[in-house]
């Protein structure tokens, strides 16, 4: 969360004439030594760009309850998302059997999956 804070409050600044760091907008605070300052703005990370080898987040896999980065809502960007109930057999409840053999049952799953749009 500090660093996050950082980031959010950063300062855009630019080199002036004599080669010093000078704030862009002037009704902004100088920063303190402790703050961020930043001379270009981060490219968007949300849609594909292959000149700063971003993928976009269209097609990614999220989590429709995490409030967390892989949450639907943040990582997709508020462009909302698609949910694919998918059905997964795989094996389950495995017992190692004297000597030599593994048993397992065949166990049936059915999953919603949530990609961005």
């Amino acid at each position: 969360d500090y660093l996050r804070d950082k980031y959010d409050g950063a300062t855009e600044v630019r080199v002036n004439r004599r080669g010093r760091l000078q704030i862009r907008d002037p009704r902004v605070r100088l920063p303190t030594a402790q703050d961020l300052v930043y001379m270009e703005d981060s490219p968007n990370y949300c849609v594909k760009d292959d000149t700063v080898g971003s993928f976009g987040t269209q097609g990614r896999v999220c989590s429709r309850t995490s409030q967390d980065l892989d949450g639907c809502n943040l990582l997709c960007c508020g462009r909302g998302y698609n949910t694919l109930n998918s059905t997964i057999v795989e094996r389950c409840d495995c017992q190692f059997k004297w000597c030599c053999q593994v048993e397992c049952k065949t166990c049936v799953k059915s999953l919603d999956i949530h990609t961005c749009k």
